[in-house]
């Protein structure tokens, strides 16, 4: 299949997180005949209970926990700052191939992750070790605007669960030539990954040309974007971006899971 005819030849797209993530997603939007342009407009900074998540570390290394999970990359870069050590007999369970892939590189040892579809209930189906009478430890690290949908399930099914807040979520703001780059259809598609990112978009580029294409991955981050007000072009099958739109959202779904908008 050459360039002009794969699903994303013409389009140029923002993407809102560097890391394994931006990475992840940009190679997939290039193998479809897209242009990735990584320019973040989130990062991560420390938690504001930065106390919490050093006796929580603490208590990883001294092996209080049974399990400990994590659905974001950057939570490897926590562990890294703090220079934590999971114990040996606390397993790991990780959501997300970003994830995944950020932690192996790191070194460590994953004991479950989703072998099928990459979200936070594909791994509980396959988690069988929480479905025993046993009660488990667990300590689930997140960022501060994550919806706690993993620690909730956890609590609910009776297991002793220490979440923290790993890290906080803030943003970024794009460069001179990325607004230049939007605001002249250079950039024609901007993907939208988080609540987070939705509110960036929104606040950071208000005169993007109408036939931009907002693809939302995520049903958190399409009610977000709903409720900001974000044009829908390309949502009715009848519309010439409706092809684009859908295959940009595929493809970016086909490698990773909006880990970082649930736990």
């Amino acid at each position: 299949m050459s360039a002009e005819t794969k699903p994303l030849s013409g389009l140029r797209v923002l993407i809102p997180r560097g890391g394994t993530w931006g990475e992840l997603v940009a190679r997939a939007i290039r193998e479809q005949g897209g242009h990735a342009v990584i320019s973040p407009l989130v990062d991560f900074a420390h938690t504001s209970e930065e106390d919490r998540l050093v006796a929580a570390l603490q208590d990883l290394e001294a092996g209080k926990f049974d399990w400990m999970t994590a659905t974001s990359s950057t939570v490897v870069d926590v562990l890294r700052h703090h220079n934590a050590v999971i114990h040996r007999d606390t397993k790991l369970a990780i959501v997300g191939e970003a994830t995944a892939l950020a932690f192996r590189e790191a070194g460590y040892e994953i004991e479950r992750t989703p072998s099928q579809e990459n979200s936070t209930h594909a791994l509980l189906e396959e988690w069988t070790e929480v479905d025993t009478d046993e009660v488990l430890r667990v300590l689930t690290l997140r960022s501060d605007v994550a919806v706690p949908v993993l620690t909730e399930w956890l609590i609910n099914r009776g297991h002793d669960v220490t979440q923290v807040p790993a890290f906080r979520t803030v943003g970024v703001p794009a460069s001179v030539h990325i607004h230049e780059d939007i605001e002249s259809g250079r950039i024609n598609a901007l993907l939208i990954a988080s609540e987070k990112i939705a509110h960036e978009v929104v606040g950071q580029f208000p005169n993007a040309p109408e036939d931009t294409i907002y693809a939302c991955v995520g049903q958190n981050s399409l009610e977000a974007a709903r409720a900001l007000g974000v044009p829908s072009e390309g949502d009715d099958p009848a519309h010439p971006l409706y092809a684009k739109k859908r295959a940009l959202i595929e493809t970016v779904e086909s490698v990773i899971d909006q880990s970082d908008t649930l736990d």
